[in-house]
């Protein structure tokens, strides 16, 4: 591999980094257009556990909107591992944890996640989005929690 290639992966590398702060920033701070616009139309999702079973990003976003909206989150992804499989496909692997606060009476129960996201990203009008996004958890612990925000 020569310095311009070597160079090319490790800028997908650092956008695909960016790209998931950004995932993980927008859910927390309910952006949820801009939400939207970081997944590819035809994205694949698999969230283990889930009960909606989202199948297109305007499902994605409109679930993820319903469930978190109006609860307190806070998400965090760590120690990423990028594969560049080619210039415009790369699949990332994320360890995670999250902790959602759903207000009194709310539809699903407050808890605290831990485990890994299994991603996929694709070049996609100029910039890389996340093609797949494949969540399954280690670990879950139920609410009701006892930190909020300050």
């Amino acid at each position: 591999m020569d310095v311009t290639e070597t160079v090319a992966r490790l800028l997908a590398i650092e956008e695909i980094e960016r790209l998931k702060a950004r995932y993980f920033r927008f859910v927390d701070e309910k952006r949820w257009d801009e939400f939207g616009e970081l997944f590819t139309e035809d994205v694949v999702i698999d969230i283990e556990g889930s009960a909606q079973r989202p199948r297109d990003r305007a499902q994605l976003v409109a679930a993820t909107r319903r469930h978190y909206g109006d609860a307190l989150t806070v998400h965090h992804g760590h120690m990423p591992e990028i594969e560049i499989i080619d210039s415009d496909h790369a699949r990332g692997v994320w360890a995670m944890v999250d902790m959602i606060e759903v207000p009194e009476g709310g539809e699903l129960p407050s808890f605290v996640g831990y485990g890994h996201y299994r991603d996929e990203y694709r070049r996609d009008g100029g910039g890389w989005r996340i093609s797949r996004l494949s969540l399954s958890r280690i670990k879950l612990d139920r609410g009701p929690l006892t930190w909020s925000a300050t």
